[in-house]
């Protein structure tokens, strides 16, 4: 077993678990923690991303967190590349790599491998940028549904960050997307827990929950900083993550509780798409929004830790 492997949608508690794992383990099996967070990479993005508090990467070493300026952009390339290079260096250590987080491309990628992609083409996606800007990205979408009709189905029409991944492929190898996709031999993984919750009203009233606690934390001001740089734009792939884009959005045109219901909209959207991809995986699950979630999930770590 390489890794422990914790997953779930947004505000499902993911790391209220892994740091009960991590306490638990200690004593016998030192536990490392690897995000798989495609926000919190990012630096100066703390407080909309839920980042980990100082206090509670204390209680277990944390990786692939503030690694990158918001400026930047990152991959499932990259981090499988840094995960796989992480976990080899956790289990030098003899310390157990617990991976965990939200962003199921990049578990997905971790998990089955990558499929060979023509590289990013930035003059291509500012050509993107630009038409979508003038048309929409609905009508983007129309025009993946013409030329790649199999990945056009699986992304929703505001998926602005996919549809312009998939129309750069089509416009710079003259493929779609769908095509680079190929079925890959089977090979052990490591044990995938998943949060999922039994009834969805209760991740959604923590989703809405937990968007207000960003917003009396200052949410608004921290998008303001970030704007104030005058480096960053909406088209990057930091400032299209859930709840930035809307704060981003509502300071030049809406107002703030507007934004609000706008975030929450877009993180329950999120959370739907999470539990879709965590569907197609193979994976142990435990109910979220059983009181007893983390001691079940600790229970979990504990019976695969002492196995390995």
């Amino acid at each position: 077993m390489d890794a422990l492997c914790l997953a779930g949608p947004t505000a499902s508690g993911k790391t209220a678990a892994a740091l009960a794992i991590a306490e638990a383990l200690r004593p016998w099996r030192p536990v490392e923690i690897v995000s798989v967070d495609s926000a919190l990479v990012y630096r100066g993005m703390d407080i909309g991303t839920a980042k980990p508090s100082t206090q509670e990467r204390a209680v277990a070493p944390h990786h692939l967190i503030d690694i990158l300026d918001p400026a930047q952009s990152y991959s499932a390339a990259q981090f499988v590349a840094d995960a796989t290079g992480l976990v080899a260096d956790i289990r030098a250590r003899g310390h157990l790599p617990l991976l965990v987080g939200g962003t199921m491309l990049y578990f997905k990628a971790w998990l089955e491998g990558l499929d060979e992609m023509p590289a990013s083409d930035p003059s291509v996606r500012a050509a993107l940028d630009a038409e979508a800007a003038r048309i929409g990205w609905p009508a983007m979408h129309a025009q993946l549904a013409q030329v790649d009709p199999i990945t056009a189905a699986r992304l929703a029409p505001g998926d602005s960050q996919r549809i312009q991944r998939a129309l750069e492929v089509w416009r710079v190898s003259g493929q779609p997307l769908s095509a680079f996709h190929r079925v890959k031999p089977a090979r052990p993984s490591p044990p995938l827990l998943a949060l999922e919750p039994q009834d969805r009203a209760w991740l959604h009233a923590r989703i809405a929950a937990r968007f207000d606690a960003m917003l009396a934390a200052g949410f608004v001001d921290e998008v303001r900083s970030l704007r104030a740089r005058g480096d960053l734009h909406p088209g990057l792939p930091s400032m299209r993550s859930v709840g930035y884009r809307q704060l981003w959005e509502a300071l030049d045109t809406d107002t703030v509780p507007a934004a609000r219901d706008k975030g929450i909209a877009a993180t329950r959207q999120l959370a739907k798409r999470q539990l879709t991809w965590l569907r197609a995986m193979p994976r142990h699950t435990i109910a979220c929004d059983d009181p007893q979630a983390v001691a079940q999930a600790v229970r979990w770590a504990e019976d695969f830790a002492r196995a390995a």
